[in-house]
């Protein structure tokens, strides 16, 4: 079918529909009242709904977040580690109760993979949020406090296993360590902590100096050393629970260690020193890169591998999934598996910031899976990133992952309701990164909106080539950061700024000139291949090896490069733009067939971002093909439908996206 016809069909689901009165904001949970106190008390609350009889009890055998579920009777006997695994198991019967799939019997025994499940909120102390997409902050805006509201976080947290929550930006405000801003943390984690949830800070690392007027932040000054001691008193005399830091340092203008001649490792120990009697954590960011490294993917192994094995024990580096910066597709950052003697913890993005904010519809867990099951081959076949990063690789005894949230004042909390996708399956694959990616759509399809198999079967089928089809209409074939400048929403692969940070801009990833296009990584480029393991060294360093979908991102190749597929490059590149978009404008249809399974409200919602969605998918594959066309010289293939709109015109195109920040 052609664009445009597509185009007037999707434009027809824009036409109103009665509203109901479901406004997604109870997520994937049953209504309830949260009325209960205790984390028991919760637990017998949360499964009065399924209607069945329900026991609980301590099994000091079982691993502290470990449940087991049996009959009983005519009802069910939860037996669990800690009373935060009574709870997870009385989530569990609740999921299956809201799914449509009670069991007759049970016989479940669950723990999870990773030991920390933490949620990363970029929320600013005035409110706002840094790529967030979804309204202000449920923590900071307005200096309100909202009990009822941290009850319902919680409770959804807790209902995927979530345990842990960073309640401020990376980029953060010395001023989150003050009176005030900590006598709020101290009402937070009281009301997060019956869920099983523990609450952690990010730190500004030139807090001792802005906050505590020292003459420097210097980490091996002994006054130094000794504020951030008396910091982490007044913090744990609040909250005894405390989690510990978060530390973004030295990277994108943030002060740290380096500022005073002093090694991350120097940095993130003097911190761990101060917790360490608490039993707090310090999560030390790996995400560095400067103008001045020739390729910006190989910064955080280049700067941490010789720092393995000199942090303490309750130091765990937090590594971004992939080398340059949450794209819709990387490769694992090569630090997975690479350090052996520092436990390593995966930070993944939940909140869209390269997906299309909280207009696009991406469900994100294929890209999480992709990412967990990677093999690092470091000991071998066999050597994941899950195993490199839950401990059972090199036998760490910390083991944690994180998220960057989505969650926003917003009545449905992530923007766009199939978000809260995201929210749901970055949960589910902490605690048990087995489970596939149709597993969870499946279970989330059905406790959010109907466990009719017709609606399961095709709306879990959009959920799950999402992802791909954003791969393809934004930047297939290993291409990255082609994006607009500043809020990365929208195409700007000729984006140039005066006086800007290369880095910052998409022509020093794309490389585009009339020979190809692609960053050459290979060893006769910026050697970034020889960080990875062998085989994937070789694997990638070979053009005729490298899989095609990360080719670009590894190699500078000629336009009329015989692809795997035996297609030249210039044709897989239109055709995958192509594909993209058509699968957009499949995933209107199928919205529209699903409608009588949905309520009025959120398919109305759901169909008006979908329509944006494939408008953008056209802006995206014209954007992109028309600018490489000046360089390739060369016609879309007969099977490409041809651009909607002139290079020229898209090149004036300036949003304003500051509502988003």
């Amino acid at each position: 079918m052609k664009i445009v016809h597509r185009l007037l069909l999707v434009l027809t689901l824009l036409a109103p529909v009665a509203l109901s009165a479901d406004n997604g904001s109870n997520l994937w949970l049953p209504a309830a009242e949260q009325t209960a106190e205790t984390t028991l008390e919760i637990a017998a609350t949360e499964v009065a709904v399924t209607g069945r009889s329900v026991d609980f009890a301590l099994n000091e055998q079982l691993p502290e977040e470990g449940f087991v579920i049996r009959s009983k009777g005519a009802g069910v006997r939860i037996e669990g580690g800690s009373e935060r695994a009574l709870l997870y198991g009385a989530y569990r019967l609740v999921r299956d109760w809201k799914a449509g799939r009670t069991a007759a019997t049970y016989a479940v025994s669950e723990s999870p993979k990773y030991d920390l499940r933490i949620l990363n909120h970029w929320d600013n102390l005035n409110g706002t949020i840094e790529r967030g997409y979804a309204g202000h902050s449920i923590f900071w805006e307005g200096g309100l406090s909202r009990p009822e509201l941290w009850r319902q976080y919680g409770r959804a947290n807790a209902s995927v296993g979530i345990n842990g929550t960073v309640l401020n930006n990376v980029n953060a405000s010395p001023q989150v360590l003050d009176a005030e801003h900590l006598k709020r943390v101290q009402e937070i984690a009281a009301v997060l902590r019956p869920y099983g949830m523990r609450v952690y800070l990010s730190i500004n690392f030139s807090s001792p100096a802005v906050l505590g007027g020292l003459e420097n932040s210097d980490p091996l000054n002994r006054k130094v050393q000794r504020w951030w001691r008396e910091k982490v008193k007044e913090i744990y005399r609040l909250i005894p629970d405390f989690g510990g830091f978060l530390v973004k340092a030295n990277s994108e203008g943030q002060p740290g260690p380096q500022d005073f001649g002093r090694t991350h490792a120097e940095g993130a120990n003097m911190l761990a020193d101060a917790l360490k009697p608490f039993g707090g954590v310090v999560m030390w960011r790996a995400f560095v890169y400067n103008p001045t490294e020739p390729d910006r993917a190989k910064q955080a192994y280049d700067e941490f591998m010789p720092l393995d094995g000199q942090f303490r024990d309750n130091v765990i580096v937090q590594v971004k999934n992939g080398p340059v910066d949450f794209q819709p597709r990387e490769p694992f950052t090569p630090l997975f598996g690479a350090m052996r003697k520092t436990p390593v913890m995966a930070e993944l993005q939940i909140t869209q910031e390269y997906l299309g904010f909280s207009n696009h519809l991406v469900y994100q867990a294929p890209l999480y899976s992709e990412f967990l099951h990677a093999d690092t081959y470091a000991e071998g076949a066999g050597s994941t990133v899950a195993r490199a990063t839950d401990g059972s690789l090199y036998g760490h005894p910390l083991s944690a992952i994180a998220g960057v949230a989505n969650v926003g004042l917003d009545a449905n909390w992530c923007g766009h309701h199939f978000a809260q996708a995201n929210w749901y399956c970055f949960g589910r694959l902490a605690w048990d990164y087995e489970l596939t990616p149709e597993e969870i759509a499946r279970e989330w399809l059905a406790q959010t909106f109907s466990h009719e198999e017709e609606f399961l079967a095709e709306a879990s089928q959009m959920m799950l080539r999402s992802r791909e089809a954003c791969v393809e209409y934004m930047m297939p074939l290993g291409l990255h950061h082609l994006f607009a400048w500043g809020h990365h929403y929208g195409p700007e692969p000729w984006c140039a700024v005066p006086g800007a940070r290369p880095d910052w801009l998409p022509s020093y990833y794309h490389k585009a000139d009339t020979e190809g296009i692609g960053f050459d990584r290979s060893s006769t480029g910026s050697g970034a291949t020889a960080q990875y393991s062998e085989p994937l060294r070789s694997l990638y360093d070979n053009v005729a090896t490298c899989p095609d979908n990360l080719l670009l991102w590894f190699h500078h190749v000629g336009w009329d490069h015989r692809m795997q597929s035996g297609q030249t490059l210039w044709e897989q590149l239109c055709r995958s733009y192509e594909h993209g978009l058509l699968e957009v404008a499949e995933m209107c249809t199928t919205w529209e067939r699903l409608k009588p399974y949905v309520d009025a409200e959120r398919h109305a919602h759901v169909a008006e971002r979908l329509a944006i969605q494939f408008s953008d998918a056209i802006w995206w594959k014209d954007g992109c093909l028309l600018y490489f066309q000046t360089f390739s010289r060369r016609p879309f293939p007969a099977d490409v439908s041809p651009a909607v709109h002139r290079l020229e015109e898209l090149k004036k195109i300036r949003l304003n996206m500051t509502h988003h920040n």
